[in-house]
């Protein structure tokens, strides 16, 4: 797809550590990859114009107004690239609906974009107004006031601790349950800043709304779910990269990086994680606690 850079694209999200994807997946210009979590295509962007005309990206989103605009975005490389609004972790579906059995290279990119960020409909960000939602994929499961509607003190206490490891937890499930409406961010705000100290007040959020994130999405029985099949629909030499945001992620992916090492099925590229760079920090704060782990298959 070497006509017309597909870097060009007025894409909403920056892509994070892009460069150091590129570098370490090599692209082949006849390859077929996965970006299993594709969002609006910033990372699929490079990848595309890396390809021949007999390459294949295959992408994969739970958020549907994403594909939409990642479609949109790369309707002139359509003979490229399959969208399919589904998990990463049904990988083995999607590839067979393809008739594909292993390819050179998956990516996934854990962190949500700046659309899913700044949706008043969503309720990702603490620092939104809009509705306790916090779902990816929109169109089913519980969303986040649900979550906390149906669980208890004790229970929500332990969503917080495990998924948002926040020593305040009790206090701040307390009041959540004490409140009388628990239906929007701003409701959640004000519970939280009802029994926290204002020193630190923005990581606790960060922390809350994290822990009910990764609950709304089951996001870390899907990585785990991923984590034990991919490796079997790499090509020999496959490479894997994954950029994880939080330290519950990154184990996850170390550790099995490290499982797949010992049993001589995967060699990895990176010791330690790949950060980003100072410039890209300052040109995209929310890159800042991004870890890219890579590896590749023997």
């Amino acid at each position: 797809m070497k006509t017309g850079s597909m870097q060009d694209l007025a894409l909403n999200h920056i892509p994070v550590m892009s460069e150091e994807i590129l570098s370490y997946l090599a692209i082949e210009s006849d390859g077929i990859y996965i970006d299993g979590t594709i969002g609006p295509g910033g990372h699929a962007a490079p990848i595309l114009n890396s390809l021949g005309k007999h390459g294949k990206l295959i992408g994969i989103d739970r958020d549907e107004e994403a594909l939409k605009i990642c479609n949109e975005n790369f309707s002139s490389s359509s003979s490229l690239l399959s969208l399919y609004h589904s998990s990463y972790n049904k990988l083995d579906t999607i590839l067979s609906k393809e008739g594909i059995s292993y390819v050179n290279g998956i990516i996934l990119d854990l962190g949500f974009s700046s659309n899913q960020l700044n949706s008043e409909r969503r309720g990702f960000s603490y620092r939104s107004e809009g509705n306790l939602d916090m779902r990816f994929d929109y169109t089913s499961g519980e969303k986040a006031s649900d979550v906390i509607k149906n669980n208890s003190i004790d229970k929500l206490t332990k969503i917080f601790q495990i998924y948002g490891e926040e020593r305040f937890s009790y206090r701040i499930a307390r009041s959540i349950k004490e409140m009388k409406e628990m239906k929007t961010v701003n409701h959640l705000r004000e519970a939280i800043r009802r029994c926290t100290p204002p020193k630190n007040r923005d990581r606790i959020l960060a922390r809350i709304f994290q822990s009910l994130r990764i609950i709304v999405n089951n996001e870390l029985e899907i990585l785990q779910d991923f984590l034990l099949k991919f490796v079997n629909y790499l090509s020999p030499n496959g490479k894997i990269a994954i950029i994880s945001y939080h330290s519950l992620e990154d184990r996850l992916v170390k550790h099995q990086y490290k499982h797949l090492s010992d049993i001589s099925v995967l060699k990895i590229l990176t010791k330690k994680p790949i950060r980003p760079s100072e410039i890209e920090i300052l040109n995209n704060k929310r890159s800042r606690s991004g870890k890219l782990r890579v590896g590749s298959k023997i």
